[in-house]
């Protein structure tokens, strides 16, 4: 019996310590991957921050909006600065750093981190979004890199702010932990949640390490995706998404470059 646990099982490791995941079941994997592809719609992509890392390929679909929810800062903010430039204020939360690495006047930092509970380092999704004031709310841009805290977070976020978010970029982190049973339910919960109200729109893998493949599946540790709410654009049923796409940019330009499996598109 433990033979054939270990046999159907991956190997995990966090730190010093290893132990074993039940697989997931391929089939499942495989449906899971095809539900997330990117959806080719009638808006247009159009690139935001400088090439390389710290840019992404967003809808053009931002007229009128004003916020921009931008949990992990770290010292790369050219997205937040070209955003400041179209007229958005951006509402930031890092603990690693004592603010963002640049002045502006719409940038509105608060030295924590965005995570499930409260604390004095820690803050939830929801409170980030409430500090907004009145006067600017609407439609949002959510942009967010907090280094695998992304599940948690996203499934603690309340469905009213999730709809508010007209475009969402997020960095998904230990994708390759979908090969584990237990991690894919998250995971696939987490997209679940995500794709009620969005279409993912793109999929650009970030280059700092290669895909692993296992049973026909290939997957990317980590991933930058883009999300459209479904009320904002019109899906061309016959097209297909252009991938790579001609804006797209290595993140780490001294690595291999690293373009989305076929299993993905």
């Amino acid at each position: 019996m433990i033979q054939a646990f270990i046999k159907n099982s991956v190997e995990r490791l966090s730190g010093d310590q290893v132990w074993l995941e039940r697989s997931a079941d391929f089939s499942r994997l495989a449906e899971f991957v095809h539900s997330v592809r990117p959806r080719a719609t009638t808006t247009p992509l159009v690139r935001i921050g400088k090439p390389g890392d710290g840019g992404y390929l967003l809808p053009e679909d931002m007229e009128g909006m004003k916020i921009l929810i931008s949990p992990g800062v770290s010292t790369e903010v050219s997205f937040d600065s070209e955003m400041s430039k179209r007229g958005l204020h951006s509402f930031m939360a890092d603990a690693s750093v004592d603010g963002p690495p640049v002045d502006d006047p719409n940038f509105h930092f608060f030295k924590k981190f965005v995570d499930v509970h409260e604390d004095n380092v820690n803050m939830r999704l929801d409170s980030l979004c409430q500090k907004v004031p009145p006067e600017l709310d609407g439609d949002r841009i959510l942009q967010m890199d907090i280094e695998g805290a992304e599940y948690r977070v996203l499934l603690d976020l309340s469905e009213e702010n999730l709809k508010k978010f007209r475009i969402m970029v997020i960095e998904f982190h230990h994708l390759t932990r979908l090969f584990g049973e237990w991690q894919m339910q998250i995971i696939s919960a987490t997209f679940r949640k995500l794709l009620r109200h969005h279409y993912v729109v793109h999929i650009h893998p970030n280059n700092v390490a290669p895909p692993t493949q296992r049973g026909g599946v290939s997957i990317p540790p980590v991933m930058e995706f883009t999300f459209h709410r479904k009320d904002r654009t019109a899906l061309i049923e016959s097209g297909k998404c252009l991938i790579p796409n001609p804006l797209d940019a290595d993140n780490l330009p001294y690595r291999p470059a690293v373009v989305l499996p076929e299993c993905w598109r």
